[in-house]
């Protein structure tokens, strides 16, 4: 496979929000609607015979759970490759990627997953078909940390001209188009204070997009989650007479560390932007 086209879609800001919703939920119904409930609760507790509670309470706090409430199916895995190929074109160093899974096939006569984690691929070619085509508007890239610091930078700068904003999660309301970032692997951020020293380092990170907001969860889309353009559900919390948040690692055990909510500047949509989406609207 080769690399054909970058360019990117344009059109009115209006279209933003609604545009980033309808696409990433297109891409999501691609994937056969994967969808993983991250709501549930466990409670952990000590067998019998070991230390009681009070010597290792840790053992015993609950912890998040992730239930996958509907698998899209992986029996045939290679036909995505050309979809996920196509996310990737929409990156400066997508070619360059392609071009090394592309060696990763020649010598290799099995699956072979992708050389390159694809979830900021994913985030990437989805603004771009949604019209966000300039570099200055949205820093697409192979990894989340570039264009999270863009919008870091954004937030100091009110001249800026990139679409996201950030913000510590529940100092913003959450709205569909917006991102929702977590760390991941050794990065330890809980806020955006944690990543300030650090910006312009390669850091783990991971963001999902928002298509559904509710009273108590948010529905966000993301690539690369179990190995496909995933939907997840997420509880939301409320402290400090904030903004709901995602519940986060400091509030749960086993829970995802957000640590960054990107806002969109645009129009606003409804709150369940998912449920008008073309392709939802299709299966009434």
């Amino acid at each position: 496979m080769r690399v054909v086209q970058r360019l990117c879609r344009t059109g009115p800001e209006a279209w933003i929000r609604r545009r980033i919703v309808d696409i990433a939920v297109q891409e999501w119904a691609v994937f056969g609607f994967q969808t993983v409930d991250a709501r549930l609760v466990e409670a952990r507790s000590l067998p019998d015979g070991v230390l009681p509670d009070a010597v290792n309470p840790a053992l015993t706090a609950p912890r998040q759970a992730r239930a996958m409430v509907r698998f899209g199916g992986w029996e045939d895995a290679r036909r995505f490759d050309r979809t996920i190929a196509g996310y990737w074109s929409a990156t400066p160093a997508g070619a360059r990627v392609v071009a090394r899974q592309n060696r990763q096939w020649r010598s290799s006569e099995g699956q072979v997953s992708w050389v390159e984690p694809w979830s900021a691929a994913f985030v990437s070619w989805v603004v771009c078909e949604a019209g966000l085509a300039r570099e200055e508007w949205f820093a697409r890239d192979i990894a989340h940390w570039t264009y999270l610091d863009q919008a870091i930078r954004a937030a100091d700068d009110p001249t800026s001209g990139a679409a996201y904003r950030a913000h510590d999660p529940g100092e913003a309301e959450i709205a569909p188009g917006d991102l929702l970032c977590n760390s991941r692997g050794a990065t330890a951020y809980r806020r955006l204070a944690d990543r300030r020293p650090e910006m312009g380092r390669y850091a783990p990170a991971h963001c999902d997009i928002v298509v559904r907001v509710g009273d108590d969860r948010v529905n966000v889309i993301g690539g690369n989650v179990v190995n496909g353009v995933t939907l997840t559900i997420l509880p939301l919390i409320r402290r400090d007479g904030g903004h709901p948040r995602p519940v986060s690692g400091d509030d749960l055990a086993g829970a995802r560390s957000y640590f960054a909510h990107l806002k969109l500047r645009g129009d606003p949509v409804e709150p369940n932007a998912m449920d008008q989406s073309p392709t939802i609207r299709a299966l009434r």
